[in-house]
This record gives C-alpha cells, structure tokens and sequence, in this order.
C-alpha cells in the first residue's frame, strides 16, 4: 500500500531539509574535522585544475598571437611594400632607357627581389586565411607579371631613349599601374581583415586572463578560508597549539594562488607590451613603408608620364600626407609646413602638429630608444622631401638630369635619400620588434610550469599535509 507520505512530490525544501541532515551535529567534532579536510582538498583539486587549465590555455593563446596571428598581419603589410616598389622599379627601367643596359640589370634584379618577395607574403596569406581576396590577389599579381615581361621586352627590342619610352610601352605601363592600384586596395582589405582577427584573439585573450584571476581569487578565498577554518576548529576544540603541518599547507595553498595570480598578471601585462605597446607601432610603421614605397613610385611614373604628371604629383603629396599630414594642397608647400612642424616639435616633444602615422608613432614611445630612432627618421624624411622638389625643379630644366637625381642610389640624391630614410624607419621598426618577441616569450615562459607541474604538485603536497595534519587528532576520538 502506498501512503500519502511516499507519494509527495519532492520539493526544494525536502532536499535541502536532506543536506542539512548530512551536515555534522555541534557535538559532532571528528566528522566536522572530516569536512573541512575533504573540503580543503577538493578546493585545492579545483584551483590546481582551473590553473592548469587557463595557464594551458592562455599561453596557446598568446603563442597563437604572437607566432601565428600578428605575423600574417605583418605579411600582408609587407606584401604592400613589395607591390609598390615592384612598380617603382618598372618605371625606374623605363626611365633607364634601352641602352642603359647596367641601370636596367640592377633595376630587374631589384624587381625579381621585391616580385619574390610578394610572391611569398602573398603564399603565406593564403595559407593563413585562404581568403578570396589573397586568392584574388594571387591572380592580380600573374597579369601584373605578364604585363611587366611584356614591357621590359618592348623596352630590350625598341631601344628608347631615357625617360621616353613609346607610345606602346606607355599604353602597357599605364595598365600595369592602374592594376597595381587595384591590387594595393585588395591588400589593404586583406589587411584590414587581419587586423580584425588579430584584435579579436587579444580582445578574447585578456578577456581569458582577467576571467582566470577572478576564478582564482574565488577559489582561493575557498581553499584558504577551509584551512584557516580547520585550523582554528582544532585549536578550540582541542586546546592544541597550531597545527605545523596545517601551517605548511597554508604556505603551500598561499605559494599556489599567490603564485598564480602573479604569473597571470604577468602574462596578461606582456600580452598588453606586445599587442598595444609594440605591434601598434609596428603595424603604424609598416604601413608608413608601404605609403612611402608608393610615395616615391609617383616620383618616378611622374617623370616618365607628362599626360598624368598632375596625378602623380597629387599622389605624391597624398601619400606624403598619409605619413606625416600639415594640411597643404601642394608640394611646394609642403617643405614651410614641415618645418615648422618639426621645428615646434623638436622643442617640446608634446607639441606635435600634424597628423598621420608618424603621429601616431609619437604617441606610442615606449621603449629605450625609440623617441631618438623616431627623431632620426624624421629628420630622414624632411631630406627625402626637399629631394622631391629638387628633382621637380631639375626636370623643368634638363629631363635627363632629372631622372639621374631621381634614380641615383647615392648620398644625396633621391634615391640614395630614399634608402637612408627607409633604413631609418626599419631601425624604428626593429626596436619594437625585438620588443614583441621579448614580450611574446616573455608571457608564454611566465606561465611555464603552471600549466602541468606546479599546481598538481602543490595539490599533492596539501593532501599529504592535512592527512598528516588531522590524522593525529582523529585518532585521539578512537
């Protein structure tokens, strides 16, 4: 026969009713000693699992930002840089002529360097994302080949005069930019899309390190607060001096969760000196290159096209803008603007007065000796820039001079001056990559050993200690 009793629903003051009833009486000392150990071990069970967990897991991450993500963001700046120095260099050989057989051996050899060089950031794109775009690309840069070969042929066959070449080749080069112009802004959606991924793993990967200290924090108030708690229970019910074995798992549970917290917060300020101290500026900087490398491409497709001279010359000054911006809307102003502006800014650092990337730069000094490697480029760039001019005024004059001044790799003249300022940006470069791969190594290696050892160690060793810490105390109830 079933009675009513059997058949009442259970509800959730019965079951809580059930727990209590599982809980130790006052008078009930040996199993309340019982309960705070199995409580003690079982907080120092989940501490060790969640440590080695979010260690495992946040150094996965920042090895993924560091040798995975912001590399493929660097590839594809870089794959700008070689795009428009590829088509710097087709006109710098138009511009050589068909005679200058020595100008036109090295201008080739640089092109198949930067052509190379695309080519392998390119391949290195595809296999990161396989994007459309990087596909599309890849495609782009096959018809941009083939009408370079058919251009440095034409150029080989005719025989044209320096700076002049025919109507035909002018036809063929003119495609070649405006497809190289297309390119560029394929690759800086490219880039803009990885700079998404990459802003979303930090974002996802601090968001990790701050949910990790939290759980942390909680379960060590836990886990210390069960052994305060045993350890008091034993000495007022027992009348007993501290327990030393108790006091040694105190230590240890503090070395853990101290320990941990601190790496963590170490992780997480590496993590921050590499993505937003250092990476920032490293992406600002590689993409002042590409600008540049464009900037001076203009230089040379302005002197070899009088029909698009005006839109050359604007690109010029568009993208000297994009670098470093006095808000002028013509280049012969722009060297008065550029020097008032560094003049202001180099006597008083905090006055800056034009915008752009290497504003931005500005605003993330961070590392020894970036603000003088900074200063160095700029004053590389000023030089670069009263060049441009010079080259402008000699080709009202004399073409053939011009183009020397224009393509010469020595001290001096554009291109030499080009090569000293790009060299004086990649020092800035190099200070704040040897920063991210510090930083990168840094906060993986601070996690070392609390993904595995560390924790389950600790664990084990505050198992033994309460065992050898209440066993004593337990046996004097027998």
């Amino acid at each position: 026969m079933v009675t009513a009793e059997a058949t009442r629903p259970v509800t959730v003051r019965t079951l809580a009713d059930a727990a209590w009833a599982r809980v130790p009486q006052r008078s009930d000392r040996p199993a309340w000693i019982r309960l705070l150990a199995a409580l003690v071990v079982l907080a120092a069970l989940a501490t060790a699992v969640v440590e080695a967990v979010d260690a495992t897991g946040i150094r996965a991450s920042i090895d993924l930002l560091g040798h995975h993500t912001a590399p493929n963001v660097a590839a594809t700046e870089d794959l700008s840089v070689a795009f428009a120095d590829m088509d710097a260099q087709l006109a710098d050989l138009l511009l050589a002529g068909g005679a200058n057989r020595a100008a036109v051996a090295d201008t080739r050899r640089t092109y198949e360097q930067r052509r190379s060089q695309a080519d392998g950031d390119l391949r290195q794109a595809i296999s990161a994302t396989g994007s459309e775009v990087s596909h599309g690309l890849l495609d782009q840069l096959g018809q941009y080949e083939a009408l370079a070969a058919q251009i440095m042929l034409l150029n080989d066959t005719e025989q044209n005069p320096a700076g002049r070449p025919s109507g035909r080749i002018l036809v063929l080069q003119r495609q070649a930019t405006d497809l190289m112009a297309r390119m560029q802004l394929d690759t800086q959606r490219l880039a803009n899309d990885n700079k998404t991924a990459l802003d979303s793993a930090y974002t996802a990967t601090r968001r990790d390190t701050t949910d990790a200290r939290v759980q942390l924090m909680l379960l060590g108030a836990v886990l210390l607060g069960a052994l305060i708690a045993l350890q008091v229970l034993l000495r007022v019910t027992m009348r007993r001096r501290l327990n030393p074995a108790l006091l040694a798992a105190t230590a240890v549970a503090a070395a853990l969760v101290g320990g941990s917290l601190i790496a963590g917060a170490d992780a997480a300020h590496q993590l921050k000196v590499a993505k937003q101290d250092a990476f920032e500026s490293l992406l600002t900087l590689q993409r002042a290159r590409a600008y540049g490398y464009d900037s001076n491409a203009d230089e040379s497709r302005w002197l070899l096209d009088p029909q698009r001279a005006a839109t050359y010359e604007q690109g010029f000054l568009d993208q000297s803008q994009w670098l470093l911006n006095v808000h002028v809307k013509s280049v012969f102003d722009y060297d008065d603007a550029l020097r008032a502006a560094l003049t202001a800014y180099r006597r008083n650092n905090s006055d800056v007065r034009f915008t752009g990337f290497f504003a931005d730069e500005l605003g993330n000094i961070t590392f020894p000796g970036e603000r003088n490697a900074v200063d160095a480029m700029l004053l590389a760039f000023q030089a670069y820039q009263r060049d441009d001019r010079s080259m402008r005024a000699l080709a009202a004059e004399d073409l053939g001079t011009a183009i020397s001044f224009d393509t010469s790799a020595d001290p001096g003249q554009s291109d030499g001056d080009f090569a000293f300022y790009d060299d004086s940006l990649n020092k800035v470069v190099a200070i704040n990559q040897r920063a991210f791969d510090a930083a990168v190594t840094d906060g993986i290696d601070t996690l070392s050993g609390w993904n595995r050892l560390l924790p389950y160690s600790a664990l084990a060793l505050i198992a033994v200690l309460v065992f050898l810490g209440v066993r004593p105390r337990l046996a004097e109830y027998r």
